[in-house]
């Protein structure tokens, strides 16, 4: 309960800050190089109020789930009455959709399987699209790739019928989510790998200029699900004519900053072991919190905070993961999400504002506070937070990330870690001749950072202030980094003392040609304290 005053302090503060910015604020920034997922949902209307506070972020994607099983609710009969609302509301607010094509409808199931999806494509026995040609009968998924497209394309059936400008619809889908995780995909990577190609061959017929995702990878085993679907295509006699089948790939990344860059990395070699080149998405990446509703806010043990966060590493996380994920080559990326909804529990999900007196009897009492808002008191789940509503600090980061690193090319980043206790990432965005570090502490022991700026004042910035910052005489920048907390993250790296660093500073200075490495003033401190 010792958190509730100093939680319930910076909420007001953040909201009067967020109230400032949106008075101030007659167009949004629409970031294309910052998304949220679940901004809004195909189940209720999205209140104005919800996107406003998206848009307020800096946020220019939207990503959801167009449920297959949902839409085709018996074989051969489509509804699409709610997408259509989601795919007008968000368009309507200026955001960009990355629409993901998932969900086999039951009466499609085949064991483990779906029926029909290593048929050939089209009712002549072939694979190969042509104009007039109909597709197969027989393969359900075909089917339903084709309407999908053909309703929500620019220039399609829903844009035809609200007179829509032709560049209005959707140009990015994802095929599946993380199908490299059994909860969403149960059937063989050689199914994956036909599943994406007549996704490819068929939205690129229907669209040639959308974009085709490889579904989101959480590389939750050892099986690396990109290498084994390029290995199948490199048989494939049409892999050259249809770009390998994806036209951009897409990594998840949650609870440790670092692994959000290394995933984009291992995709990146991944695709140069066999020649190719892609854009590289990183996008769901988020932490849940648990000393706040409706997480575990009684937790005292360290297992209990396993893979969990405070509010304050949430956002940590994200300033510490974007940065990472960019520096690797990430295109975009995303959090995931604007608020907590149901998280991973069931719908309808819901308890009052409580500190474990309700976890009785093995009754469901905590859920998974992703959220950079709260949810509001009206909402389907964990209705019962004391500050309706309201941003976490990680809302504030998210908007502090959009108006730094949200516009403009990023060029020449440079990773350094210093006797892995402080890590310095480094841009440079040559259209406003500004170069921008990201620094933070990754160990519990107070660090000084000498950083080379150059000769020239910088602004340093934090969740909670702005200062104006001297060099001395030899353009070196004296950096305080507060310590790191104890996150008892149980698969970090050997040499990493904890998964989220230390609150971030991000430096804006004057482009340079002075790359010389920042050194520690103080002498390393031996033995390292640990978390407990």
């Amino acid at each position: 309960m010792k958190r509730a005053l100093p939680l319930l302090i910076l909420t007001l503060l953040l909201g009067l800050q967020f109230s400032s910015a949106s008075n101030a604020r007659d167009e949004y920034l629409r970031s294309p190089r910052l998304g949220i997922n679940h901004i809004s949902g195909v189940e209720e209307d999205t209140s104005d109020e919800r996107y406003q506070k998206a848009l307020e972020l800096g946020a220019g994607w939207n990503r959801w789930p167009l449920y297959w099983s949902r839409v085709e609710t018996a074989p051969g009969e489509f509804e699409w009455s709610g997408y259509d609302r989601l795919v007008r509301e968000d368009l309507a607010h200026g955001l960009s959709i990355n629409a993901i094509l998932l969900g086999k409808p039951e009466f499609y199931r085949d064991g483990t399987r779906m029926k029909g999806l290593q048929l050939p494509i089209f009712a002549d026995g072939s694979d190969t699209p042509r104009e007039g040609k109909a597709i197969n009968p027989d393969n359900p998924w075909a089917r339903f790739v084709v309407e999908a497209v053909q309703r929500y394309k620019p220039g399609g059936a829903l844009a035809q019928e609200l007179g829509w400008s032709d560049d209005e619809g959707i140009r990015l889908w994802e095929i599946w989510n993380e199908p490299d995780h059994k909860p969403f995909w149960e059937a063989s990577i050689l199914d994956y790998a036909r599943l994406l190609k007549t996704a490819y061959i068929l939205i690129k017929w229907i669209d040639p200029e959308a974009q085709v995702m490889f579904g989101g990878l959480l590389f939750a085993t050892q099986d690396n699900w990109l290498a084994w679907v390029l290995a199948i295509y490199e048989d494939d006699p049409l892999r050259e004519q249809y770009n390998w089948y994806m036209d951009a790939v897409a990594v998840h990344n949650y609870t440790y900053p670092w692994r959000s860059g290394w995933l984009v990395k291992w995709v990146k070699q991944t695709l140069i072991a066999y020649e190719l080149e892609r854009p590289i998405w990183l996008n769901e990446s988020g932490t849940p919190v648990w000393d706040d509703y409706p997480g575990r806010i009684w937790s005292e043990q360290p297992e209990e905070k396993q893979l969990y966060s405070t509010a304050a590493q949430q956002a940590r996380f994200f300033i510490q993961s974007s940065a990472y994920a960019w520096a690797e080559g990430a295109e975009v990326v995303f959090y995931h999400q604007l608020y907590d909804d149901c998280g991973n529990q069931p719908g309808g999900t819901n308890f009052r504002f409580h500190y474990g007196e309700m976890c009785l009897n093995g009754a469901l009492c905590s859920g998974d506070a992703f959220g950079l808002y709260r949810n509001e008191a009206n909402a389907v789940c964990f209705s019962h937070h004391p500050l309706p509503g309201t941003p976490r600090p990680a809302a504030l980061a998210y908007r502090l990330v959009a108006d730094l690193f949200g516009q403009g090319r990023l060029t020449n980043p440079v990773i350094q870690t210093i006797d892995n206790r402080a890590t310095v990432i480094r841009f440079d965005k040559p259209d406003r001749r500004e170069r921008l570090y990201v620094v933070w502490n990754n160990s519990l022991d107070p660090v000084t950072l000498q950083l080379a700026v150059g000769d020239k004042a910088v602004m340093r910035y934090s969740l909670t202030e702005k200062r104006l910052m001297t060099p001395d005489d030899d353009g070196l920048l004296a950096i305080d980094l507060p310590p790191a907390d104890c996150d008892y993250f149980p698969f970090l790296n050997d040499v990493d003392l904890t998964a989220v660093g230390g609150t971030p500073y991000i430096i804006v200075g004057s482009l340079h040609e002075d790359d010389t490495p920042p050194d520690l003033q103080q002498p390393v401190i031996s033995p390292r304290t640990r978390c407990g």
